[in-house]
């Protein structure tokens, strides 16, 4: 494959990629969060307060989170320059419409549901999931993160401890505007988003590393480099007992590609030894970018 069609190939699966993480936001949030005033932080959860406290009926949360999210990103055009990423320009506008759609295309009267904790679950599950694939091709749905990219810019605050004390606050405005379940909810689906999207990013990321120890390195690399397309790298062993003399093979592979080679060496050098750890911050050609 030429790198021109590589780079094509690379850039329309990263848009699906994007679409599909900011779908999923999308659905979370109004299909779930708004319904039920799960006010979870964020631009989505400010919305829903001044929805319900603002006597204007067509200014929705749907509206509101449309207008947020438009302004935060006209003040990241002016304030942020080319540090403004056009991924999260990208996310940011289709968020707004995607949500401005389900509106104008399913109203929601109330929830889907009657199982409340049913609801706040896919409440949290869907955007969590959606804003770790966006993260994980540093994008993002904007609002707040284009927040946290001004204040970084132009104050010596603590951007991580400023949005996360905004977002507890927003969380516990529930209490106030709607009733005490919808605010314990809010809070209790914070802690639960925070701990979901990092768990989400590892497994995204997750890799297995090989230490194969073998007497036929040939036979092991040659699998890897050609058949599995991955680098190896190899170094000489003496075993502690019998002192002779054997290679050991280092590689990191995804997850089929370790079934592959476990399979392979199972057929072809039963008398491998294999150590094979999970890693999820591999940084360097094919993997992560330091």
């Amino acid at each position: 494959m030429s790198p021109r069609n590589w780079l094509t190939k690379k850039s329309l699966t990263e848009s699906l990629l994007m679409t599909l993480g900011i779908t999923l936001v999308s659905v979370g949030v109004y299909f779930f969060k708004f319904p039920n005033h799960f006010s979870i932080g964020g631009v989505s959860g400010l919305a829903i307060i001044l929805g319900e406290v603002t006597p204007v009926a067509w200014l929705t949360p749907s509206i509101y989170n449309g207008v947020i999210n438009m302004l935060f990103l006209v003040l990241g055009f002016l304030l942020l320059d080319k540090g403004f990423g056009l991924r999260t320009v990208y996310c940011s506008i289709l968020y707004s419409l995607q949500v401005q759609v389900f509106e104008w295309i399913w109203p929601m009267d109330g929830p889907l549901t009657d199982e409340l904790i049913l609801e706040l679950f896919f409440a949290v599950l869907l955007p969590a999931l959606g804003s770790a694939i966006l993260f994980n091709l540093d994008a993002s749905s904007g609002g707040t993160d284009i927040a946290a990219m001004i204040l970084k810019k132009f104050t010596g605050l603590d951007v991580g401890r400023a949005l996360l004390v905004s977002d507890i606050t927003i969380a516990a405005a529930a209490l106030l505007v709607f009733d005490v379940t919808a605010g314990l909810c809010s809070l209790l689906g914070l802690v639960l988003k925070s701990v979901l999207v990092d768990s989400v990013i590892e497994s995204l990321n997750r890799r297995k590393a090989f230490m194969i120890i073998t007497y036929q390195p040939e036979l092991v690399t040659g699998y890897i480099t050609r058949e599995l397309g991955r680098g190896a790298t190899v170094w000489e062993g003496t075993g502690a007992y019998t002192r002779e003399k054997h290679q050991v093979v280092l590689t990191v592979l995804a997850r089929h590609q370790a079934v592959l080679l476990r399979r392979y060496l199972k057929s072809s050098d039963p008398h491998a030894f294999m150590i094979v750890t999970n890693s999820s911050e591999i940084f360097g050609k094919g993997f992560l970018r330091a």
